[in-house]
């Protein structure tokens, strides 16, 4: 396969202020090792040694101490991490700070669309859990029991979830976005007894009846007993006497104070659902010993995550990243933001006017979100300082070269690395990822991260290095998934069905002659052209390379000759219109990047591209869309419209 994406130079080298300041730096002096690759290699050749350390550099509290850390007798598929241990996530989190100087500094930051702040500090959160807390208990949830929290970026969202993690119920986070079937069929499948969500919110000005959806959701989910709702607008809502309750009626009379149930590492704290390409959403189950400590590690020495940091990514609690934000952050001890809307909404700098405003230090975006705010030049960029950020964070899919430089140099200034980092829901966070301490190329990683055991497998299953193959972990890590809620055995296909005792995670991965890594998109997106093989971010970012190009997805589709050929769809910079000469123009493009095997045989200009909220681009509904066939779940679509558009193309 051709990778255009592979190679560049150096960017990024990190300064002595980086150097001495990361803690990354400072767990190596301590533990004497001589440099990062000691480290790693130490990382997944002494797992035990490794996740001791590391939990102890976090400050890992425990009820009680685990006598084994990891205990893999039943096969590495159902390793049970932290063995003898009792812990809560929520002590971690929020309740070892709430008393003496912790308490006063801030937890979470927040901002509406419509521009309304709140500020909470560690013991304002740990008071606002026990209420909520108080209330879920009330309401009859138990040790257990499951709860849908489908809400907006509301503070009340990460007090719920703490909420429910502080009584040993779990929590169920529902995409914000979603509309009735989506929330139904996640609440159905984990049978959960009350969904949180809020009375509506606000996207680009616009009001979302969050409301009403959830009342349709469970009318047609029999196991919802109860509404707890939260007054975010303010609207009239539709009202079930006997089932709804108002969330700042509840907790008036709640204490500020409640204990912490004591927990076992691996009894589950979240079901988190991730679509499929057919069947229903894959629910993996999560642990209190599991990913929170997977996520606060990765924050820790990958993104040198400190206690005097603001952390924002863009994202939504009902992706990943939400509760890796969360729960990760605050077990750091450090402030995270979260903001309601769209990054250009009211006008295309309202990001980088969040930035300046909440002194933000660490930011992260997806590559797709990346693109689409190139739209709109760099003047908005010029009303802000952004002096605040010390590292760029980026996730979600594989970038191209001219949007990830416009990213270096014109938000971070050329001064804050890119923290590329790639994992899964199923992972608690990153497989690949880079740190501070190592220089920055366009669109790569520094390699696998800390406690992960990762590789390149050609097709017969051995590793390989400077081709593309498969990204695979060999060994254990305390975040990985338990399993999907009610079908381990589709959770054993899913991942260790190809290589016995292997992790096979479904991406194309390279090295490059220096030793970075990339990823190159999905395996199951590879487009083969007459027996070469290309990933469709490797088009992409041929495209992109051109400057009425604003973004674009490629797709393989059946050819009678050639196995398949590649189809393009191209979203252009409002200052160009598509014509047959940018067309053949493009074809061009590509044919200078890759070769002439691989010239798309159609270039279809579209003005969107179906996206979820977290702006991944989803290729396989723009593939199933065009040839006519199921998309399959489609559910967490941001822009459902774009896939008409798709179907016009054909």
């Amino acid at each position: 396969m051709e990778t255009a994406v592979l190679g560049g130079q150096i960017v990024w080298r990190p300064t002595p202020e980086y150097v001495e300041r990361s803690r990354l730096h400072r767990f190596l002096r301590a533990h004497g090792l001589r440099d990062y690759d000691a480290l790693y290699e130490k990382s997944v050749t002494d797992l035990e040694w490794f996740w001791d350390a590391a939990l102890r550099e976090m400050a890992i509290e425990w009820y009680r101490p685990y006598t084994r850390v990891l205990d893999a007798g039943r096969g590495i598929q159902w390793a049970r991490w932290f063995v003898g241990g009792r812990t809560n996530l929520v002590h971690n989190c929020v309740d070892k700070y709430r008393r003496g100087p912790n308490a006063g500094r801030v937890a979470i930051r927040w901002e509406g669309e419509d521009g309304t702040q709140r500020v909470l500090t560690y013991g304002e959160l740990y008071a606002e859990v026990c209420r909520a807390a108080g209330v879920l208990r009330r309401l009859g949830v138990r040790r257990g029991d499951r709860v849908a929290v489908f809400m907006p970026m509301i503070p009340e969202v990460a007090i719920a979830t703490l909420a429910c993690s502080k009584i040993g119920a779990i929590y169920i986070p529902v995409f914000s976005g979603f509309g009735v079937e989506a929330v139904a069929t996640r609440v159905r499948d984990c049978q959960a007894k009350v969904i949180i969500t809020a009375d509506g919110f606000y996207r680009r000005g616009a009001h979302v009846e969050m409301k009403r959806t959830a009342d349709e959701a469970a009318s047609a989910c029999p196991s919802v007993e109860r509404l707890l709702v939260v007054r975010r607008s303010g609207r009239p809502v539709p009202w079930t006497a006997g089932r709804d309750v108002w969330w700042h009626e509840a907790v008036e009379d709640q204490p500020g104070d409640m204990p912490t149930e004591q927990m076992d590492p691996e009894d589950p704290f979240m079901i988190i659902y991730t679509s499929g390409t057919t069947g229903r959403p894959k629910g993996t189950v999560h642990v209190h010993g599991g990913f929170p400590i997977k996520g606060a590690q990765d924050l820790a020495f990958h993104f040198d995550v400190q206690r005097d940091d603001v952390m924002f990514w863009f994202t939504d609690m009902g992706w990943m990243m939400g509760p890796w934000e969360v729960m990760g952050v605050l077990t750091l001890g450090a402030a995270f933001l979260m903001y309601e809307g769209v990054p250009d909404y009211p006008h295309p700098g309202r990001l980088w006017e969040l930035i300046d405003r909440h002194r933000v230090t660490i930011l992260g975006i997806a590559p797709t979100a990346v693109r689409g705010l190139m739209r709109y030049g760099e003047e908005p960029l010029r009303q802000a300082s952004l002096r605040s950020l010390r590292v760029l964070g980026s996730t979600g899919e594989p970038w191209n070269p001219e949007p990830y430089l416009w990213y270096f140099h014109h938000v971070g200034g050329g001064r804050c690395p890119i923290i590329n980092y790639s994992g899964g829901t199923e992972i608690s966070g990153g497989i690949v990822c880079g740190t501070v301490l190592h220089p920055c190329k366009p669109c790569s990683f520094a390699g696998p991260c800390l406690g992960i055991a990762a590789d390149i497998y050609d097709v017969v299953g051995k590793p390989v290095r400077g081709e593309v193959g498969e990204l695979v972990i060999t060994r254990p890590w305390p975040g990985m998934t338990r399993g999907f809620w009610g079908d381990p055995q589709r959770y054993l296909d899913a991942y260790w069905g190809r290589w016995k005792d292997v992790w096979v995670h479904g991406d194309w991965a390279a090295t490059d002659a220096d030793g970075f890594w990339y990823i190159l998109g999905r395996s199951d997106d590879t487009i083969k052209v007459a027996g070469k093989r290309v990933g469709p971010a490797e088009v992409e970012s041929a495209l992109t390379g051109h400057p009425a190009v604003s973004e674009s997805a490629a797709i393989g589709v059946p050819h009678d000759v050639k196995g398949e050929v590649v189809i393009c769809f191209v979203v252009l910079h409002p200052d160009h219109e598509p014509t047959d000469e940018l067309r053949e123009a493009l074809r061009d493009q590509v044919v200078r990047k890759l070769g002439k095997p691989l010239r798309p045989e159609g270039v279809k200009f579209v003005s969107d591209l179906p996206k979820t909220r977290n702006a991944k681009v989803m290729r396989r509904v723009i593939r199933a869309v065009y040839l006519g066939k199921d998309p399959g779940d489609v559910s967490s679509l941001e822009n459902p419209q774009a896939v008409e558009e798709i179907a016009k193309a054909r």
